[in-house]
């Protein structure tokens, strides 16, 4: 059985790069499209159909944003007109486990939460 212990303090420091990094790796529209890349490449087009919700300019400066982060890598693709398409890296592959542990977490404890939501709205 896994230890429930938290980690000592010495490594729960969140420092502001840490901060910075897992804001912009781990925001709405990075989930989405981390997703969508973690089953195939994707040309830009692509991911505003697989997810419809995300406007083009945020859908541009997410894919910047990881891009800057090693997580995603942009290729242009040798075609007439020229396309580019975007690939999850080794280094973005890496992120599959704990945003699954994450999501597998909020999957078990989802109803507690929103519990805890409605007594807290209830009671504000």
């Amino acid at each position: 059985m896994p230890a429930t212990d938290p980690l000592p303090a010495e490594r729960l420091q969140i420092t502001p790069p840490h901060r910075e990094l897992l804001d912009q790796v781990l925001d709405k529209w990075s989930l989405e499209v981390l997703h969508q890349l973690c089953e195939r490449p994707s040309r830009f087009n692509e991911l505003r159909h697989a997810i419809p919700a995300v406007s083009q300019k945020s859908l541009s400066a997410t894919l910047r944003r990881l891009e800057r982060n090693g997580i995603v890598a942009r290729h242009v693709l040798s075609s007439r007109p020229v396309a580019v398409e975007y690939r999850i890296t080794p280094l973005g592959k890496t992120l599959r486990n704990p945003v699954d542990v994450l999501l597998d977490w909020a999957d078990q404890h989802l109803s507690a939460i929103e519990a805890a939501r409605r007594t807290y709205d209830q009671t504000t």
